[in-house]
């Protein structure tokens, strides 16, 4: 396959996808938009003119349409009484209206065809991933192998080290574009599946007589945090348009998962554990259809578990062994944490004092007698900007405004 390039399909059979349901599809289309000419419909369902001219043949011929004339060379159509019957019959059925769906086949063949598993992966990739990030080169190396397999990652260690930072950053390692459907058919039913929450359109151009159901995206980042439940991970059924969108692992295949503050989540993590048993194992996933019916799809994509939990008492060794990369991530050290602290100044145009940051090190581990956190410059400097911007006057990184933000942020023994 050319992952360049997915030729748009010139004739029906072509497609892969039943006549009628495309047939139905325009109607219902034609209907719901009065008048419009075969180019536009064409651009509706993102389908070649070729394809179209078929189904308005076969429109001309059952007495679904009339036509008003012609703009530009292309037929100008509406639907006919006949048309508008059918159609409103169709759309109490099913109310979906968007782009044409590919098949269940097309769509396996594509996401094996750009595995998450088959970008070339380099230093100079994590490099540029977490430029932003204080990571020592062994945890990069680390955070490389794992990306390298594929499969996933656990990223656990206490709160405030940069897990979710670190995770949040792995789909900028890859440097590829992968083609996204907007939708996918399997047995006459639809399931949406291009998302522009998680699928980012690639900055690429793509060639004209490109299949314009497929999107050019950049590799899917999805995110899920507390309010992962498990209908999430099934297909999500609309009761009144009666078409589907597709679970988060479906959206994200080809690209990233990440599973943030696991353990926190409302579905227990055994549910999560023994629900994606398989998938972790074999990559693959079995989704349902209305009357039961089971179907397989690619389960082709790089988890990333984040937690502050002790994992052993989260999963048991069955499931940890499917997880094939673990990664603890601990407090920095010293010199770490001032070169958070002056990334964080870089960042906000903040002068910064090496001093004072060296100053507050002693100030968290000696008097506080706490560990450093990643977390703490970030959040001191906020404290900094929010009493400048309370007093009138400009933030200013020093002793003393370190000290005032440290007695507003950390909280003190009552004893």
């Amino acid at each position: 396959m050319n992952v360049d390039c997915i030729q748009a399909p010139q004739e029906i059979e072509a497609t892969s996808i039943r006549k009628g349901l495309l047939e139905d599809l325009a109607l219902k289309i034609l209907y719901l938009n009065g008048e419009m000419s075969l180019v536009e419909l064409s651009n509706h369902m993102c389908l070649s003119l070729g394809v179209i001219e078929g189904i308005f043949q076969f429109f001309r011929k059952e007495q679904l349409c009339e036509v008003k004339g012609m703009v530009g060379g292309s037929h100008r159509v509406t639907a006919s009484e006949r048309g508008k019957t059918r159609a409103a019959d169709l759309l109490a059925l099913n109310q979906y209206t968007g782009p044409a769906p590919v098949s269940l086949g097309e769509y396996t063949a594509w996401v094996h065809s750009q595995s998450v598993q088959s970008p070339k992966i380099a230093p100079s990739d994590l490099k540029r991933a977490f430029h932003e990030l204080v990571l020592s080169e062994e945890i990069l190396s680390r955070l490389g192998t794992a990306v390298v397999s594929g499969a996933s990652i656990f990223l656990y260690g206490p709160s405030g080290t940069g897990k979710t930072s670190i995770a949040s950053c792995i789909p900028d390692i890859y440097n590829d574009d992968v083609w996204i459907p907007h939708a996918v058919e399997v047995d006459s039913q639809i399931i949406i599946v291009y998302d522009p929450g998680v699928h980012h359109k690639s900055e690429r151009p793509t060639p004209e007589d490109s299949d314009k159901r497929w999107v050019l995206c950049r590799r899917p980042r999805v995110i899920a945090g507390g309010e992962l439940a498990p209908e999430m991970l099934d297909m999500q059924f609309n009761a009144t348009s009666h078409y589907y969108t597709a679970p988060l692992q479906m959206k994200a295949n080809n690209g990233v998962l990440i599973l943030d503050d696991f353990g926190r989540q409302r579905m227990k993590p055994e549910e999560l554990l023994n629900r994606w048993m398989t998938p972790l194992d074999r990559r693959v996933d079995y989704l349902t259809l209305p009357g039961g019916r089971k179907f397989e799809i690619p389960f082709d994509l790089f988890v990333a578990f984040s937690t502050n939990l002790d994992p052993k008492h989260l999963a048991d060794e069955a499931f940890l062994r499917r997880i094939a990369n673990k990664i603890k991530i601990d407090h920095p050290t010293a010199e770490e944490f001032v070169r958070i602290f002056q990334g964080e100044c870089w960042t906000r145009f903040l002068t910064f004092d090496r001093a004072a940051a060296e100053h507050i090190v002693e100030y968290i581990t000696k008097d506080l007698k706490r560990p450093l956190c990643q977390c703490y410059p970030r959040d001191l400097i906020r404290q900094i900007f929010w009493e400048a911007s309370y007093r009138g006057i400009e933030p200013k990184l020093n002793r003393e405004t370190l000290r005032r933000a440290c007695v507003n942020y950390f909280v003190k023994d009552m004893s």
